[in-house]
């Protein structure tokens, strides 16, 4: 209609048409075209409603009376203005708050109730094993030590197992059959002179050496088949299960408000050496594993505590994305710890306000180490993280962190 009325004559009766001129009215077309075209979708009673409406010549008789419409026609049309753009930053401490954050009834009742199965197994074992010299049990892990609890759900029971020093001596990891610096293996020395029997240990000898595999087995035993869990959970007010099936000693505690697991970790502290009896999968039966988890939350909570830093609130995130992840959970715990160490020596800016930055860089770095296969451990560099993946895990996890790198919120997403 425009491209009709701007080449056909102007109506001589009309006033308000004169006052359209040619060029203005190709203006129009101008600024018709250039209107982007409304989406396909767009809703029906939005279609009828005119982009541009052009001047019409009044009708005769209403030349001076105004036209009825359903809106004044001097009120522009009021968009709803569009939600603001979240920054990183704040999508991460969103994601922490409405995700990650552990409720603070679940939070006290875990670690309350995993103390009282505690007293009870400790119990059992000096009255059922008085010759053994098992030390204090004592827990551990995320839920206890802030650095990466997702859930509730999990708590670590570490039972020392105490050593005479001049009865037994640590093998280097590097001499061990499996050439991993990470596992070590416990040596019963001077046979000669202090024959088996003079320590309470030498029943789990096997070839001169401590036997990790002999201990467990002998551990999960007592647990399956000599505890009286049910009367204990009944005290408890929860229903407890060994798990006969595992190789690891482990809990189930059902409880009206959580569900907890429990695993058990018997553990040597040597030569400034924590190893616990958690051999790899295979025919070994005597390796320990080398366990920095203590150093790793000391060493983060000092550097926190020396510049006021955000790296436990970094960590709690990191490690709350990957274990939700399904390509991810092999990262969480301690490889995100000793990336996070390794950036604090060249990153000083840890303040809160700095977390958005710090989170991209850790994800950046993960993918330096992933590239390589090899993430060296903070507190000995001759251990290799990353020994224990496998090829197809580390290209699945390295392309997952590459996008993740200019689009961190795809980690952010229900998975």
């Amino acid at each position: 209609q425009l491209i009709d009325r701007a080449t056909s004559p102007r109506d001589e009766g009309d006033p308000k048409a004169e006052q359209k001129t040619l060029e203005e009215s190709w203006q129009d077309l101008a600024l018709i075209k250039a209107t982007p075209k409304p989406p396909k979708k767009q809703r029906r009673e939005d279609l009828s409603e005119p982009l541009l409406s052009p001047a019409r010549p009044p009708a005769p008789g209403e030349a001076h009376e105004p036209r009825v419409c359903s809106a004044p026609p001097e009120t522009p049309r009021v968009e709803s203005s569009p939600p603001r753009c979240l920054t990183l930053q704040e999508k991460l401490l969103s994601h922490y708050s409405s995700r990650l954050a552990v409720p603070e009834a679940q939070a006290s009742l875990a670690p309350q109730l995993a103390r009282s199965i505690c007293a009870q197994l400790q119990n059992f074992l000096r009255s059922k094993c008085p010759e053994l010299p098992f030390g204090s049990l004592f827990l551990s892990g995320p839920l206890l030590d802030g650095l990466g609890a997702l859930a509730a759900d999990h708590v670590h029971l570490m039972l020392p197992v105490v050593l005479d020093a001049t009865l037994w001596s640590l093998i280097p990891g590097e001499d061990t059959v499996v050439r991993n610096p990470r596992y070590w293996m416990i040596k019963r020395t001077d046979l000669e002179y202090f024959p088996r029997g003079c320590s309470s240990w030498d029943r789990f000898i096997v070839g001169r050496y401590l036997s990790s595999n002999v201990l467990n087995e002998t551990l999960h035993k007592m647990l399956v088949a000599s505890i009286n869990w049910p009367a204990i959970g009944s005290l408890l007010g929860s229903v407890i299960h060994p798990v006969v099936a595992s190789q690891e000693l482990k809990l189930e505690v059902k409880h009206s408000q959580v569900e907890l697991s429990i695993t058990l970790f018997p553990v040597v502290e040597m030569e400034h050496k924590v190893l616990l009896a958690a051999p790899p999968e295979g025919l070994v039966e005597n390796l320990w594993l080398e366990s920095f988890y203590r150093a790793e939350v000391s060493k983060v909570k000092e550097l926190d505590a020396g510049d006021s830093g955000a790296r436990q609130h970094c960590l709690r995130i990191l490690n709350g994305v990957c274990k939700s992840h399904p390509a991810l959970h092999k990262l969480s715990g301690s490889p995100l710890t000793h990336v996070v160490l390794h950036l604090s020596a060249t990153s000083s800016d840890w303040a809160e306000e700095s977390l958005a930055d710090r989170f991209q860089q850790v994800l950046e770095e993960l993918v330096g180490y992933l590239e390589k296969g090899v993430l060296p451990s903070y507190f000995n560099h001759k251990i290799n993280l990353f020994c224990e993946l496998l090829e197809e895990e580390i290209d699945e996890m390295g392309f997952m962190l590459y996008r993740a790198i200019s689009e961190p919120e795809l980690l952010l997403k229900e998975k």
